[in-house]
């Protein structure tokens, strides 16, 4: 099939020791039918057979390396500086694509010329694949990324030229490393969403935001200090600080009721409140969950934990 009318995608996928669900991932990206795609798989090194899953697909690969490195920023970045694509984007080992995803993102980019990054919703599902939610985004700019409105990275597409501008994902960044680039791209050029569903990402014990979701509330606020430090940003922040801070808290009480630290969740929750009232009151039945947990009730009512 000619490539001239399709611009070159590139995906990269960092994995480590995820051999339950990388094939998975890697047939949704090679399933795609998209005429021009380069796949990149960056595996650290993993021991769980994960390098014999990848190696199958060596000749539908543009590269593949497995190797010890620094964690999955320095995985992505080391995917992304081989990258060729003029629209990249990364799929964790534990994601999946939805039929498409790669062709509407194309699309959107050609019929928006100038974006920095498109999006989409994104599906949650369990081990087994099987869905649990479908979480819905809007169209975003980047004092609404400043305010901690969160774009689920596996529906992401990024322009290469833009993200060069930004640069690559910063390693000190641990959990909310996508977030923080989102808003480094936002400053540069629009962003752009789609009301379809992209991607899946997989909910597991092993999953980070799963295992550790207390220290993805800590990154907030390490999020949100450096963005009081650039300049720029803090202009921004400083033309509704309220609504930024109310933003910061009510994701950080999102994470903490994941961990679960009910009683810090709901007092983080009242934080977020008196900040962002309109806005935090849209979570009420995540407040009500957290209430319930306080006294043992929780499991009655965790259909609103989501």
């Amino acid at each position: 099939m000619p490539t001239s009318n399709f611009p070159r995608v590139s995906i990269i996928t960092p994995s480590y020791n995820q051999a339950a669900y990388l094939e998975a991932t890697l047939q949704s990206v090679l399933s795609q039918e998209y005429a021009n795609l380069e796949y990149l798989v960056v595996d650290g090194g993993s021991t769980d057979g994960s390098a014999a899953i990848i190696e199958r697909y060596a000749d539908r690969l543009a590269w593949w390396v497995s190797e010890p490195d620094q964690g999955q920023a320095d995985a992505i970045n080391k995917g992304l500086g081989r990258a060729t694509g003029e629209i990249v984007a990364w799929l964790n080992s534990d994601d999946l694509y939805r039929p498409g995803a790669i062709r509407w993102a194309v699309e959107t980019m050609q019929a928006n010329p100038g974006l920095g990054l498109v999006y989409a919703d994104v599906e949650a599902i369990d081990a087994a694949g099987k869905v649990v939610n479908t979480i819905s985004y809007q169209q975003y700019d980047l004092d609404d990324l400043l305010a901690f409105r969160i774009i689920g990275q596996p529906s992401v597409f990024m322009c290469r030229s833009v993200l060069e501008q930004a640069g690559l994902l910063q390693a000190n960044f641990h959990y909310l490393l996508d977030h923080h680039l989102w808003i480094r791209m936002a400053r540069l050029a629009g962003l752009q969403y789609v009301p379809k569903v992209w991607s899946a990402a997989r909910y597991h014990p092993e999953a980070k935001n799963v295992a550790q979701p207390a220290a993805f509330g800590l990154e907030v606020y390490r999020i949100l200090e450096w963005a009081k430090a650039q300049t720029d940003l803090a202009e921004h922040i400083q033309a509704n600080p309220r609504r930024v801070q109310g933003g910061a808290h009510r994701l950080a009480a999102r994470y903490l009721l994941d961990g679960g630290d009910s009683s810090q969740a709901l007092a983080t929750y009242f934080k977020a409140l008196r900040k962002d009232p309109a806005y935090t009151l849209q979570h009420w039945h995540r407040m009500v969950y957290a209430f319930a947990s306080m006294l043992g009730l929780g499991g009655l009512l965790k259909k609103f934990a989501k």
